[in-house]
């Protein structure tokens, strides 16, 4: 994977002894456990240089962003689109098995159910025991590296400290804290905390495996708020290969079994590219703004994308292109899916409505388009207003 974020190391790194005691979200390590000092640079750089592929253990993610816990008996909680709300609330169990770039399963641990999903060589299976309920895909050969088995929320902490990571710039203050252990493990405690006074972002802690580099944790702060509003952490950890069974799977007796076919982009490249190239301009997310004061525009119609289906005569189905607005043939409070949801979660705002949590804001207009960053509302106006 190649890390954008290294570019970053000279400018953003600042003396350790600044971050002592800022963040205390994980345990401090055991004194016959302390680390060789390192500098943030040095811890950066650990993180990069990180290879192992094999490992096997237990995530705990926890949120507390202000939103109510997405039940997971509602009809709403299984639908696809419904993942990002799933992210900011309440808590969740994963396990985790991964052994080199071919093999990997995810197992999340809902209440009375469990959602799985598996990789085998070229062999994608998703499975959802709630409704006993698989979904099976094959990758071409030479293109599975592209594809992840994603199951919903969870994801790794090194995933998502590659991601956080990415936002770091200049205007970021990277400390490294006291050492503290994950999963019986002793980590640095590598601390990033934005400059800016308009990010919600309060700052981020990640703790780095002091052996192999590999992170461990990942705790976030909103701004003004000392407890984290969001983790993502290692409870059990083995850095060794899993069993090699636990990437076969079968679906059980009386289960519903839907083959899924992978999009064929053969067409498209046959296709001018004068054809093309506009359409998907049109659909595409752009950002604007800068580290961590960005702001992602997915425009109107682009969630239909994901899985959508289209009318017989080839016309797109307006209800099915905006997912995130209710249908209006359905009465107001009777909608599905995501539109349920925000009409539990959503405030209506002018010319739209907003998500609002401690650390991210989701503005939907009522045209269609959707603003998400973590800035102040009236940053995600701005940057919906045609300059």
């Amino acid at each position: 994977m190649k890390r954008k974020w290294l570019r970053w190391i000279p400018a953003v790194t600042v003396p350790a002894v600044i971050a002592a005691g800022i963040l205390a979200g994980s345990l401090p390590a055991r004194a016959g456990d302390r680390l060789p000092e390192k500098t943030p640079q040095q811890v950066l750089l650990l993180i990069a240089q990180h290879t192992g592929k094999s490992l096997s253990g237990t995530l705990e993610q926890h949120s507390a962003t202000g939103l109510p816990e997405l039940p997971k008996s509602a009809p709403e909680a299984a639908a696809p689109e419904a993942a990002w709300l799933e992210l900011l609330t309440g808590s969740h169990t994963a396990r985790v098995y991964l052994d080199g770039p071919g093999n990997a399963r995810v197992q999340v641990m809902d209440r009375m159910a469990e959602r799985d999903a598996i990789r085998r060589g070229n062999d994608l299976w998703f499975y959802n025991s709630k409704d006993n309920t698989a979904a099976h895909t094959r990758l071409p050969a030479g293109d599975a590296g592209a594809h992840q088995a994603d199951p919903g929320p969870a994801a790794t902490p090194g995933e998502l400290a590659d991601k956080l990571l990415a936002t770091v710039n200049p205007g970021t203050a990277v400390t490294v804290g006291p050492d503290v252990q994950v999963a019986g493990r002793p980590a640095y405690n590598l601390l990033m905390t934005p400059t800016s006074d308009v990010t919600l972002m309060g700052s981020v802690a990640i703790a780095v495996d002091g052996e192999t580099g590999l992170p461990l944790s990942v705790e976030v702060t909103a701004r003004g708020q000392a407890e984290p509003v969001f983790s993502l952490a290692f409870t059990s950890l083995k850095l060794e290969a899993p069993d090699a069974s636990l990437f076969n799977f079968t679906p059980p007796p009386g289960a519903t079994v839907r083959e899924v076919p992978l999009p064929d982009h053969s067409a498209d490249a046959a296709t001018p590219p004068s054809d093309t190239a506009k359409p998907k301009e049109a659909t595409r997310p752009a950002v604007t703004g800068s580290g961590w004061e960005s702001v992602l525009e997915v425009p109107a119609g682009a969630a239909a994308l994901q899985g959508r289906t289209q009318r017989q005569n080839g016309a797109p189905d307006p209800a099915k292109d905006i997912p995130l607005q209710p249908d209006p043939s359905l009465p107001e409070g009777s909608g599905s899916g995501n539109a349920a949801l925000l009409d539990q979660l959503a405030v209506a705002v002018p010319g739209g409505r907003l998500v609002s949590t401690s650390l991210l804001n989701v503005l939907i207009l009522d045209d269609g388009r959707i603003f998400v960053g973590s800035v102040p509302l009236e940053r995600l106006q701005a940057a919906a207003t045609p300059q």
